[in-house]
C-alpha cells in the first residue's frame, strides 16, 4: 500500500522540494507551508533533524550536536521564532544555572569563572573576579549588544546586515578582546567558550563572537530528554500545513535542463518533481550534484575552495546509577590559560589541549545524572584514513579493528583529562560511546565533519558570504553554510531563504503580525 501511494505522490510536482531536514530545512519547509505550498522533506537518515538528531544508549539519551540554546526566554528572539513556528507549547527546557551556565576553568587554577545569565549578572559576576577591569567588562558588553543589534532578522527587525562596517566584519573577536583589558586571565575567560564556534585567533570576526555569545546570555537552556522533541514538532506542524517528509530518501542527483532544476532523484531510485528545489545539505555537496558546468566556474571554484571549521571528538559517557550528581552548567577547560584560542593546533603529544563538559537532562530530574558528553577538537586527517567506509543507522559498514583500536585510544586519553576536573568520574562510567568526525560527517552531511559550517575569514568577510539564491533560478541554499550556525542561526537562515522567495518585508510582518494576535488572543482568555 505505501509503495502504491508513494509512486503516486511522486507522480506530482511540488511547489517547493527540500533536501535535508536539518533546523534550516524544517523551518523553511514550515514556513512555506504555511503559506499553502505545497511542500517535500526528503531526509537520508533515519532520524529527521540533522544537528538536533539524537541516539539512545542503555535507555540513556544523547544529543547529537545540540547541549543547550539560548535566547528563549519570553521575548527573546529564538523563543519569538519558535512561537511564530507554533512550537513552543509542546517543548520542554530546564533552564541552566542562572548565576553560571557556562563555567571556565584551566589547569593549575581551582578558580571557577562563571558566565552568568543576563547582561547585569554577567557583568557583575566577572567585576567580582577581576574588579580593576569593571570599565572593560561593561565595555564588552556593550560592545556585543551594539554589534548585535546591526543584524535585523537576529532581532526580528526589518533591514539589512551592516555588511561595509569594517569594525563588525573585519576585525578579529581576539584583537576586540586584547584591546579592553591586559589582564591576560580575563581575556581567557571572556573567550573561554570559543569552542562553541571554532575561534580562530587570526580569522573569526567580532560578529561571530558577539552573535554566537549574546544569545546564551541573555538565557540559556537544556532540551529535557533531547533536542529531537523540536524536530518532532517541527515535522507535526509541517504535516498539519499539507506538508510531507520522507526519511531514508536520500538524494544524489539534480536534473538541470536550461538552467532550471526539473527534479532530483534519489538513492532509491525514486524521481521527485518540484518547481523550486531548497537544498538544506552542503553548497558544496549540492554543486557537486547539480554539476559544476551549471555554475560560474570562478563560482564553483570560491565554494568549494571555503575553508572548513574543524571537526570534534565525543566521548558519550553512561553514568552508574545515582554515582554522579547532576551539573546544571556546563564547563569549557583548558590546560593552559594562556591558548585558549590556539587548542585546534594540538599536536598528538598535547590533545586533548580543550574540551566542553555537558549533561543532557531528563523531564523529571533529580539531583543524579545518568549521562556525561564531552567534545574537543580533532582534525579531519586523523580520521582520513577510513573516510571511504559509512556508518549510518540506514547504511551500516564497519570500519575495521585499527579504527576502533584509534577510538579506544583516544577515549583513555580524554578521560584521563577529564578526571583531572571530575576526580571520581571513571569509577561512576557504566560505557562509553564516541562519536569521529566520520560520524559527523555521516549522520550530519557535514564537509569532512566540520562543526559549524565554513570558517568565516576577517581578513577576506566576503569570501564566505554564500547568498541563498543561486545563478540557477529556482535553487536555493539554506543551512550554517550560509549565515551562523547554531539553533538560532539556522533558524535565522531558515527565514532568510523564505525572504528571497516570499520577500523579506512580507515575510517578517507575516511573523510579526501572528505575534501580535497571539498577544491579543492571550489578552481575550
Amino acid at each position: 500500500m505505501f509503495l502504491k501511494e508513494w509512486k503516486a505522490k511522486m507522480e506530482k510536482t511540488y511547489d517547493v522540494v527540500i533536501i535535508g531536514s536539518g533546523m534550516a530545512g524544517l523551518v523553511a519547509a514550515n514556513i512555506m507551508a504555511r503559506e499553502g505550498k505545497s511542500v517535500c522533506v526528503l531526509e537520508k537518515n533515519n532520524q529527521y533533524g540533522g544537528n538536533l538528531q539524537t541516539f539512545v544508549r542503555e535507555r540513556t539519551i544523547f544529543d547529537t550536536g545540540v547541549h543547550y540554546l539560548g535566547g528563549l526566554s519570553e521575548g527573546q528572539n529564538l523563543y519569538r521564532y519558535f512561537d511564530y513556528l507554533n512550537i513552543l507549547d509542546g517543548l520542554v527546557f530546564k533552564k541552566l544555572d542562572e548565576d553560571g551556565f557556562d563555567i571556565i576553568t584551566f589547569d593549575g587554577d581551582e578558580t571557577e569563572y562563571p558566565h552568568a545569565q543576563g547582561y547585569e549578572n554577567f557583568s557583575r559576576s566577572l567585576i567580582a573576579q577581576f574588579p580593576e577591569d569593571e570599565k572593560g567588562i561593561r565595555s564588552y558588553c556593550d560592545k556585543l549588544h551594539k554589534i548585535c543589534n546591526k543584524f535585523p532578522l537576529y532581532n526580528l527587525e526589518a533591514g539589512k546586515p551592516h555588511q561595509n562596517d569594517a569594525e563588525i566584519f573585519q576585525l578579529t573577536a581576539k584583537a576586540y578582546i586584547e584591546s579592553i583589558t591586559n589582564n591576560e586571565k580575563l581575556r581567557s575567560v571572556l573567550a573561554g567558550s570559543n569552542l562553541l564556534y571554532a575561534g580562530d585567533p587570526d580569522k573569526t570576526p567580532l560578529y561571530v563572537h558577539a552573535l554566537s555569545i549574546n544569545s546564551y546570555i541573555e538565557s540559556s537552556y537544556r532540551c529535557a530528554d533531547g533536542g529531537s522533541q523540536i524536530t518532532k514538532l517541527l515535522i507535526r506542524r509541517l504535516k498539519e500545513n499539507g506538508g510531507e517528509a520522507y526519511k531514508h530518501q536520500e538524494v544524489i542527483d539534480f536534473e538541470c535542463i536550461d538552467k532550471k532544476i526539473i527534479s532530483v532523484t534519489t538513492k532509491k531510485g525514486e524521481v521527485v518533481k518540484g518547481d523550486l528545489f531548497i537544498s538544506n545539505i552542503e553548497p558544496k555537496t549540492t554543486l557537486k550534484m547539480v554539476g559544476p558546468e551549471h555554475f560560474r566556474k570562478s563560482y564553483n571554484t570560491r565554494i568549494q575552495g571555503l575553508e572548513n571549521t574543524i571537526s570534534a571528538f565525543s566521548i558519550h559517557l553512561v553514568l552508574k546509577p545515582k554515582t554522579f550528581k547532576y551539573i546544571n552548567k556546563n564547563y569549557y577547560h583548558y590546560k593552559d590559560p594562556n591558548n585558549v584560542w590556539r587548542c585546534h593546533e594540538y599536536t598528538q603529544d598535547s590533545w586533548p589541549e580543550t574540551y566542553m563538559v555537558s549533561m543532557g537532562v531528563r523531564k523529571n530530574q533529580d539531583e543524579w545524572a545518568d549521562q556525561l558528553t564531552s567534545i574537543t577538537y580533532m582534525r579531519y586527517e586523523e580520521v582520513a584514513q577510513w573516510e571511504d567506509t559509512f556508518n549510518t543507522v540506514a547504511q551500516k559498514n564497519h570500519r575495521g579493528q585499527t579504527y576502533e583500536q584509534f577510538k579506544n585510544k583516544k577515549t583513555e586519553i580524554f578521560i584521563k583529562e577529564l578526571e583531572k576536573k571530575f576526580l571520581n568520574i571513571r569509577e561512576c562510567i557504566q560505557s562509553v560511546y564516541t562519536s569521529t568526525p566520520l560520524s559527523y560527517r555521516d549522520y550530519i552531511g557535514c564537509n569532512k565533519g566540520s562543526m559549524y559550517g565554513y570558517v568565516k575569514d576577517a581578513n577576506s568577510p566576503l569570501m564566505s558570504f554564500i547568498s541563498p539564491r543561486t545563478k540557477i533560478a529556482n535553487l536555493y541554499f539554506t543551512g550554517q553554510g550560509l549565515n551562523m550556525h547554531g539553533i538560532l542561526g539556522v533558524t535565522i537562515s531558515g527565514v532568510v531563504t523564505c525572504s528571497e522567495i516570499l520577500g523579506g518585508e512580507y515575510l517578517l510582518n507575516k511573523i510579526l503580525d501572528t505575534e501580535v494576535e497571539k498577544k491579543q488572543n492571550e489578552q481575550v482568555l
